[in-house]
C-alpha cells in the first residue's frame, strides 16, 4: 500500500521565529490539532499543539516556548499500520512526514489514514466479530487459526484489542460460516466469549433453561 499519494502539503511548516500570534491564527483557521514547526535551515523541529498555543503570549516568538515542541513524525516509508499508531500514541489529526534524510515532505490527515483501514478486509468483507480473552501466557494465534478454520470459518483480521491483569483480549473478523459452532469450540479450549456480533444459541439455550429452572423453582 503506497501512502506517498497521501502526502498533503497545503499547510507550510511556521519558522520557529514566527509569533505565537501567528501560529494562534492559523489554528483560528485549521482544525488540525498540531502545526509543524521548522528553523531557518528548514529543519523540521517537531509540533506545537493547539492547546498549548492559545495558552501562550501571542507577541512573543514560538522560540521561547520550544519546550512545548513535540517531536513526533513518520518516515515516508513507514507502514500504514506503524503511522495510525503513531496518530493514536500523540493524539494528533496531523502527522508530518520526512524522508530518509530527514526533509520535510508534508503531512498525513488522520481521516484518510483511517479510510485505509477502512477498506482492508477486515472492516470491507462480510463477516462476524468474535471477541475473546484467554490468560496472555496461554493462548497462540496459531491456535486461534486452528479453532476457526476447523469449523470451516477464514480470519479477515485479528489483533489484541486489550490487556489487563495478565489477561489478553483478542478482537477476531470472521468470514464463511456462522459463529455458533466456532464460539462453542472456544469455550471448550478455556476462552471467554466477550462478545459474538451474531446469534448465540448457546447462550440462549442457557438463558431458556435459567429462565425454565427458575420458574420450576417458583412453582
Amino acid at each position: 500500500m503506497n501512502l506517498s499519494e497521501f502526502i498533503i502539503n497545503d499547510i507550510k511548516p511556521l519558522l520557529i521565529e514566527d509569533k505565537i500570534g501567528d501560529i494562534q491564527l492559523l489554528f483560528n483557521q485549521l482544525t488540525y490539532s498540531h502545526i509543524p514547526i521548522k528553523n531557518k535551515d528548514g529543519v523540521y523541529l517537531g509540533c506545537m499543539s493547539e492547546t498549548d498555543a492559545h495558552c501562550y503570549n501571542s507577541s512573543k516568538n514560538i522560540s521561547e516556548y520550544k519546550h512545548a515542541i513535540e517531536g513526533f513524525f513518520v518516515r515516508h516509508n513507514t507502514v500504514w499500520l506503524d503511522v495510525l499508531e503513531a496518530f493514536a500514541q500523540n493524539s494528533t489529526n496531523i502527522m508530518p512526514v520526512l524522508n530518509e534524510k530527514n526533509t520535510y515532505l508534508g503531512y498525513y490527515e488522520l481521516n484518510d489514514i483511517i479510510g485505509l483501514f477502512n477498506e482492508t478486509p477486515f472492516f470491507a468483507e462480510a463477516g462476524s466479530i468474535l471477541i475473546i480473552e484467554k490468560g496472555f501466557n496461554d493462548y497462540s494465534f496459531s491456535e486461534l487459526s486452528q479453532i476457526v478454520e476447523s469449523n470451516d470459518g477464514k480470519i479477515l483480521g485479528a489483533f489484541i484489542s486489550k490487556t489487563e491483569n495478565d489477561v489478553a483480549q483478542i478482537t477476531l473478523k470472521i468470514g464463511n460460516t456462522g459463529l455458533n459452532d466456532i464460539m462453542h469450540t472456544f469455550r471448550r479450549y478455556s476462552y471467554n466469549i466477550i462478545s459474538g456480533h451474531e446469534e448465540d444459541s448457546y447462550l440462549e439455550s442457557l438463558k431458556e433453561r435459567s429462565d425454565y429452572l427458575n420458574k420450576y423453582l417458583n412453582m
